[in-house]
């Protein structure tokens, strides 16, 4: 089972595929999509949805696992990522392929085996499950794949949000 993992955000939104096979997680590939705040926000939003639709197309996801919103003190910021979810859900959509969301803490809890991990838990225990020469740089792609593992390593019947 290959899963997209993505962490929303309008100025950096992360990405990372895991495929799940015979009980072993491996990387597919992993990045970021970074766009500037002088364009449009219609123009990084656009951004955010074809590349999710370029690696939905590419790789055939069986889900895409986002992480939900954290609302901290500045709704601008949540709004932003509000927008950034709402692209790559409209993408995924659209492609036919299913949604999940997970709280931060549950995808920290089931990677790092405690929900409030630092990233730089996160990215070294993401770098160890994987198997992978180094852990993933920026934290954006760490975090995304962080997402797709919490969602490959979910029992079937625990495949939701929350």
């Amino acid at each position: 089972m290959k899963v997209l993992g993505i962490d929303p955000g309008t100025a950096a939104c992360g990405y990372g595929i895991v495929h799940e096979s015979d009980g072993r997680l491996r990387a597919t590939c992993y990045g970021w999509w970074r766009t500037s705040p002088r364009e449009r926000v219609e123009q990084r939003l656009l951004t955010i949805f074809a590349g999710v639709s370029e690696l939905i197309s590419r790789h055939a996801p069986a889900a895409v696992a986002l992480e939900e919103s954290y609302v901290g003190a500045d709704a601008r910021i949540a709004l932003s990522v509000g927008q950034a979810r709402g692209a790559v859900l409209v993408a995924a959509s659209s492609a036919g392929v299913e949604c999940v969301e997970y709280s931060p803490n549950r995808v920290k809890q089931s990677v790092c085996g405690f929900g409030h991990a630092d990233k730089g838990q996160v990215a070294r225990m993401v770098k160890a499950i994987l198997a992978l020469d180094e852990a993933p740089r920026p934290d954006h792609a760490a975090d995304a794949l962080a997402v797709a593992i919490c969602h490959a390593l979910a029992p079937p019947l625990l495949r939701v949000a929350g």
